[in-house]
């Protein structure tokens, strides 16, 4: 009985143990699948949150190249009165702009550039180096702009532009340092390196074939003529666009300059729409061109004198009135005030003159401002304090007017010089901006017959209206003429490589507006 009773009791408890065994195997079971469920949810979560801040790095730097285009004409530096509120409260904020990754390329040495002329002839060259820089695969160092031409002006690439942008937004295109690296600086401080000026108006080829060679053999060239370097027509289209990328998106002006810029278009838009009138009667503009019509004897002779004063302005001998004719000549105040009512700008409206001090100062400016008494410059807008950083500096001052003239309802220039054609390619980029540009050899004859007394108002008005209406800065193609790169059109004044989208969204193809 004893033994029958122990082998009971031995059962049971081997019963009890299988049974805890099994109940132990099934509880880790239901941790390890409790544990496998929460890592496989954690993962995907990890997952997720990558896949997203992947998806937002890339439409960052998609929007940092292409933002402006899809804005249709909002600028970078819009107003803050264009926004809401909330979005002032972010803009204020800092912002983290993810960079393009670096683009990884052999070396084939350093160049170096030294931009002539005023500030827009300088932006179009610095966007033509940057490219030439790419395509020859060499690192650019920050261009050195002109200081020794009639304006006198001290200003650095880092006084106008900003620099740190400059370099990090194109550095998938190109590496650009601010100087050269320790070890060629000596060589450079000594001028042992190669310098020439580039043929003007050459293709890739000539800079593959000629100017690629010497970079490799010196290490460190020089380019010291930047100005229409590069060819309007028959480039790469990707070429086209790296110009258009680094004159829209990589050249940015300063902080200071891009902030007094949207204050001064606060002010104007306080008061309704405003004309931007580049009003290009200036005292260098009438001695460099000849041009002198409505001045009087002791202003030409004044002209005629400092054109000689300048060894670099070849042209010495010049007969003002057959210049005049051509078309080759600044309108006049008065010539211009005419144009303008003939156009049939409303006199109330505001408008800001563009340009340095105008030649003969308010006695010529009186016929303007008879006519349209709203006249204002950036310097009757503004305290002298607000203007004293950028004083005696005329491209910082030329800056200034470049971003007011960008955000202006409508644009007219009175001279088709560097300036009026880089603002009106830059308008077009940004949507189609209206932007006239007068004919004035048609408007110098008809002035005439008008004064003359050869034209009722009515017919005059009639005919400057129907021969601008189709020159108002909307789609069209470049006129090319391979012969003479000179009279065709020029790339920047119309970047039409660049503007597909935009002429998508206008519906207009650019044959209904040539």
């Amino acid at each position: 009985m004893c033994k029958a009773e122990k082998c009971l009791y031995h059962r049971k408890l081997l019963e009890m143990k299988v049974k805890y065994l099994g109940e132990t195997k099934i509880d880790k079971f239901k941790i390890s699948l409790v544990s496998r469920s929460r890592m496989s949810l954690w993962m995907i979560r990890v997952m997720t949150i990558l896949l997203i801040w992947s998806c937002f790095v890339h439409l960052v730097a998609l929007g940092g190249m292409w933002g402006q285009r899809l804005l249709k004409g909002w600028p970078c530096w819009l107003s803050h009165h264009e926004f809401p509120m909330a979005a002032q409260e972010m803009a204020s904020l800092p912002m983290k702009i993810a960079l393009p990754p670096k683009r990884i390329y052999q070396n084939n040495g350093y160049l170096m550039v030294s931009c002539n002329g005023g500030l827009n002839q300088m932006r179009a060259a610095i966007c033509d180096m940057v490219t030439i820089a790419r395509y020859m695969n060499v690192t650019l160092i920050v261009p050195e702009l002109d200081k020794a031409s009639f304006w006198n002006d001290p200003s650095e690439f880092k006084d106008i532009f900003d620099v740190d942008h400059f370099i990090t937004s194109l550095r998938d295109e190109v590496r650009i340092l601010k100087e050269v690296p320790p070890r060629l600086r000596r060589r450079v401080e000594l001028g042992v390196y190669h310098t020439m000026p580039p043929v003007s108006w050459s293709n890739m080829s000539y800079y593959q074939d000629q100017i690629l060679p010497l970079v490799k053999k010196h290490k460190v060239l020089q380019l010291n003529k930047t100005d229409t370097r590069l060819a309007n027509n028959e480039l790469p289209v990707e070429v086209q666009k790296l110009r258009c990328r680094v004159n829209f998106n990589g050249l940015r002006f300063t902080p200071k300059i891009e902030e007094l810029g949207r204050r001064v278009v606060k002010i104007l838009r306080e008061k309704g729409p405003f004309l931007v009138l580049h009003l290009r009667y200036e005292m260098d503009m009438l001695a460099f061109s000849g041009c002198s019509h409505g001045c009087n004897r002791y202003e030409e002779e004044e002209l005629t004198r400092m054109r000689y004063a300048y060894p670099w302005w070849k042209e010495k001998i010049i007969n003002s009135e057959l210049k005049r004719k051509e078309g080759l000549c600044p309108l006049t105040p008065e010539e211009t005030a005419l144009t303008l009512s003939a156009l049939g700008i409303d006199r109330n409206v505001q408008i800001y003159i563009a340009a340095g001090e105008i030649y003969g100062g308010k006695r010529r400016l009186k016929a303007l401002t008879d006519v349209f008494p709203n006249v204002v410059r950036k310097e009757t807008l503004l305290d002298s304090s607000d203007l004293s950083f950028c004083k005696n500096r005329s491209s910082q001052m030329a800056a200034l007017d470049y971003l007011i003239s960008l955000e202006s309802d409508i644009f007219v220039p009175t001279y088709y010089g560097n300036m009026a054609k880089v603002v009106e390619g830059h308008r077009r980029f940004l949507g189609f901006k209206k932007t006239i540009e007068l004919k004035r050899k048609f408007l110098v004859d008809l002035i005439d017959e008008y004064y003359e007394g050869l034209l009722s108002w009515e017919v005059f008005s009639t005919r400057v209206k129907a021969s601008h209406g189709t020159r108002m800065g909307g789609p069209k193609k470049r006129l090319v003429i391979p012969s003479k790169p000179k009279e065709e059109d020029y790339f920047y004044a119309n970047p039409y490589e660049c503007l597909q989208l935009l002429r998508e969204s206008s519906g207009n193809s650019p044959e209904e507006t040539m």
